[in-house]
């Protein structure tokens, strides 16, 4: 087996275990936090930690594999993933929780972006969208299968089973990127000394369009995992049925990666973004009108459709840029704004829902993704005209 291929079957099996442990507990969670007191804005605190300590580190984590490398960041992820997870046994009360979620994003920030941006390194000019489609399946292959996993667990064995296979996932995954995975070399750093910063990345307007859709969309779309396991009980829903909306949801993206990235790299990145994006707004205003599984599950997977269209257009801008910046710092930009939209989506769903109730958190977010929609489009134009404007003034 040739380098670039090896590294891509580790990070795959790697990020497909890691994203199962974390799939297991996402129905489980809102749940766990409820048992322990949490109220609908305790619930946004609870789930906005982990993508708060995500969003400080992770530039810090990109920069750093540019300059030394990613296998060793990479590895300590995965440990502190394996550690963090055993502490989701003994936390007994939301602050508790709160803090061990935080820790938990800490170590996510080591993991999947820094996979990303291995894989990054190694797509070819022109296929950019089918390299991150095509790895981009073992996100979504774990996170769906998470959900049900999680659930027969909880049935058979108890709560506490969950977070110990979570453990085990990322154990294993650590044990195999130690062995079997090939060190990446650091990014020379430029004659000034220091690594492109996140000020040089929005200075690409093909990222800044990015880098702002991602934040937005992610305020509409994040707080889905977190508030369908809350609406589905008031429509008479297990939670069986409710890991088979989640996971549905993800299977879907997951099996419409390596089309949809075929299209991407055949120049329809901007489209494909925009169309993903308006099904997306139009599948969340749709949730609350749902009385029933089938029909609820119909829109869950439109919601899924929506996502994966987009998808892989998103990643290969990304690619793009990282190719001239730094994939690691590229990658980081690119997490940290969609942690941050992850962040405000939690912490806005819960004070709809305390205020407004259930129904109010899924309008507002098809409208958020809406916005999205019209300032992704006037980004891009923009970012056109600016392309050309440097053109001719070189001629």
């Amino acid at each position: 087996m040739d380098r670039a291929k090896r590294i891509y079957t580790v990070l795959f099996i790697s990020v497909f275990a890691t994203m199962l442990g974390l799939g297991i507990i996402s129905p489980l969670l809102p749940i766990y936090a409820e048992d322990l007191g949490a109220t609908g804005i305790w619930l946004g605190v609870v789930f906005s930690a982990f993508a708060l300590s995500r969003s400080v580190f992770m530039p810090i984590v990109g920069r750093l594999s540019d300059q030394r490398g990613r296998k060793q960041i990479l590895l300590i992820g995965l440990l502190a993933y394996s550690v963090v997870s055993l502490g989701y046994i003994v936390a007994g009360n939301v602050y508790a929780l709160t803090g061990v979620r935080f820790v938990h994003g800490l170590a996510s920030a080591m993991v999947v972006p820094i996979a990303m941006a291995y894989i990054g390194d190694l797509s070819e000019k022109g296929k950019e969208g089918s390299h991150m489609g095509n790895f981009s399946i073992s996100l979504f292959l774990g996170m769906g299968a998470g959900p049900l996993l999680g659930g027969l667990l909880n049935d058979t064995f108890g709560l506490a089973s969950v977070f110990y296979m979570m453990a085990g996932l990322s154990a294993f995954a650590c044990i195999l990127v130690g062995s079997s995975l090939p060190a990446a070399a650091g990014r020379p750093i430029p004659a000034g000394g220091e690594l492109p910063s996140f000020r040089d990345v929005l200075s690409l307007g093909s990222m800044r369009g990015v880098v702002i859709f991602t934040m937005i969309n992610a305020v509409g779309r994040g707080s889905t995992m977190v508030f369908i396991p809350i609406f589905a009980p008031l429509i008479a829903l297990s939670p069986f049925e409710v890991g088979v909306l989640l996971s549905s949801n993800i299977f879907l993206m997951a099996l419409l990666q390596v089309p949809v990235g075929w299209f991407t790299d055949r120049g329809h990145k901007i489209a494909l973004i925009l169309a993903g994006s308006l099904i997306t707004s139009v599948s969340l205003i749709l949730i609350p009108l749902t009385h029933s599984f089938w029909p609820l599950l119909a829109v869950t997977s439109l919601l899924g459709v929506g996502s994966a269209v987009q998808q892989p257009s998103i990643m290969a801008l990304t690619v793009e840029s990282g190719k001239l910046l730094g994939m690691g710092t590229a990658m980081a930009a690119y997490n940290t704004v969609m942690g941050i939209g992850m962040i405000i989506a939690p912490l806005a769903g819960g004070l709809f829902l305390d205020v407004l109730g259930i129904e109010a958190v899924f309008y507002a977010g098809g409208l958020t993704c809406i916005a999205a929609t019209f300032v992704f489009s006037f980004a891009m134009r923009k970012a056109r005209q600016q392309s050309a404007e440097a053109a001719s003034n070189v001629d």
